[in-house]
């Protein structure tokens, strides 16, 4: 399987996972206590139980007689270290942010833990099933080998060239994985990657680009799965920096984005209008009803004129590794010069894009995977403190509602909150996103039990223990 990145920075931590094959990676190796159905509903997993009278404390009865792979059995102790180890700041875990509202865990005895949260969240099922949350061995802190209980041993774990896992005699699931050894490789280039798959040197690729739709479809050998999703690229205007932190330089970048220009030329029509905030049409706390943000080249130019911004060289950095990013800062240039604006555009490559360009530029642009809630896209990029705040955007008004809102037993009010956070965020969270992108994943006829899993391409990462192969 051939991924879009790989790099030096690939991990065995799945609290530290940052692209989508350390995702694909991570389920393979290690097991949630939920995991994603094909409605992005959480069901069980490690977890034989997972219930909550208040949605603060919550009890989770673990299976028993699952095994790591050194042989090992999973006990309460593991799950209680695997999720208080995202708190602990020397973990650097992507997902603090989300992990701070857990106050307490607790063993229950050997096969019963306690959840206790800062303040109730219905949404903790679904977060227990993300990629970063699945359990580890008590203890664990040495990840350049890895020890899950997940479908796939690993054999060979070499960053930035390839991962191998074979398959775990042991796995709690009676008769899974189907396959002996899968091989994970990350070929950054797109045409690259169709190559690859159309030669039969890999058989499974994501990130494909609507372009190369028609010449995978008309391989007899191959298709084409695309997934509905709220995956999005941004364009990030860093608004702890100047030029970009400037009100007007903001809004006036969202008025030079053509996103219909970018709906049809880039994705060929495999994406759906989005309007500067995170939340998919999808999502059922989507805000019907916000205004769509229009292309509006005179009104930019007005509003960088008012900010002494219009003759301003400013570089752009976009790379193959943030899907569509390079093709989106060419348009983005040329609108901005059709105002006498000067955008220059940095095409930098994807190794090592994610580590030392994205977020470090007052200009760049994102590529955010989808997440199953609300609450998480919020929590991992638009909360103040978030790793990954991508902007720097800070808004004590949107943080109170956040915290509100996971707690609110009332439908209608939360559903609310999460509109007006919606609002927040479009009217200055500090990105830019023109569309929310379909998934588009290719592989070999011959690999059987493929689908969608929205959360990701890839069968939402977990491919792996779901798909057989009919030589």
């Amino acid at each position: 399987m051939a991924s879009v990145s790989s790099s030096a920075a690939d991990t065995l931590d799945p609290a530290k996972g940052a692209i989508n094959t350390d995702y694909v990676r991570h389920y393979m190796i290690y097991s949630g206590l939920t995991q994603f159905d094909s409605n992005l509903s959480p069901q069980l997993g490690l977890a034989e139980a997972i219930e909550s009278g208040d949605r603060k404390v919550w009890r989770i009865r673990l299976r028993k007689n699952v095994q790591f792979h050194d042989g090992s059995t999973l006990t309460s102790e593991d799950v209680v270290y695997s999720l208080l180890r995202h708190k602990d700041p020397a973990t650097a875990s992507k997902v603090k942010s989300v992990a701070d509202q857990i106050q307490t865990v607790s063993a229950v005895g050997h096969y019963e833990v306690e959840v206790r949260l800062e303040q109730p969240n219905a949404d903790l099922p679904a977060i227990l099933a993300t990629s970063h949350f699945l359990i580890v061995r008590n203890g664990a802190r040495d990840f350049r080998s890895a020890n899950g209980c997940g479908p796939y041993r690993c054999r060979v774990f070499n960053p930035g060239v390839r991962t191998i896992g074979v398959r775990n005699e042991n796995y709690w699931k009676s008769g899974r994985p189907y396959l002996d050894e899968i091989e994970l490789i990350g070929i950054p280039d797109e045409v690259s990657r169709v190559n690859a798959l159309l030669s039969a040197d890999v058989h499974l690729i994501n990130a494909v680009n609507a372009r190369s739709i028609r010449r995978i479809e008309r391989s007899a050998r191959h298709r084409v799965l695309e997934t509905k999703s709220g995956l999005y690229t941004d364009l990030i205007m860093r608004q702890d920096r100047a030029p970009t932190s400037n009100p007007d330089f903001t809004a006036a970048m969202r008025s030079l984005v053509d996103r219909e220009l970018i709906r049809k030329a880039l994705f060929r029509g495999r994406a759906t209008l989005a309007n500067d905030h995170p939340i998919a049409p999808s999502n059922p706390y989507y805000l019907p009803g916000l205004p769509q943000r229009a292309y509006d080249p005179d009104h930019a130019k007005f509003l960088l004129k008012r900010a002494g911004l219009l003759n301003v060289r400013l570089p752009v950095y976009a790379s193959p590794a943030a899907e569509g990013s390079v093709d989106m800062a060419s348009i983005l240039q040329e609108s901005a010069a059709s105002i006498g604006m000067h955008l220059a555009v940095n095409r930098v490559p994807s190794d090592g894009y994610w580590s030392n360009h994205w977020m470090r530029h007052p200009l760049t642009f994102g590529n955010i995977n989808p997440r199953p809630t609300a609450d998480l896209l919020f929590s991992l990029f638009f909360k103040s403190d978030a790793v990954w705040n991508e902007s720097g955007w800070k808004n004590d008004q949107f943080d109170q509602l956040l915290f509100a809102a996971r707690g609110e037993a009332d439908e209608a009010k939360r559903k609310q909150m999460y509109g007006d956070m919606q609002v927040l965020v479009h009217q200055g969270g500090g990105v830019g996103i023109p569309v929310f992108i379909s998934l588009l994943d290719a592989y070999d006829r011959r690999l059987q039990g493929f689908g969608a899993i929205p959360i990701g391409g890839l069968m939402g990462y977990s491919f792996a223990e779901n798909v057989w192969w009919a030589g």
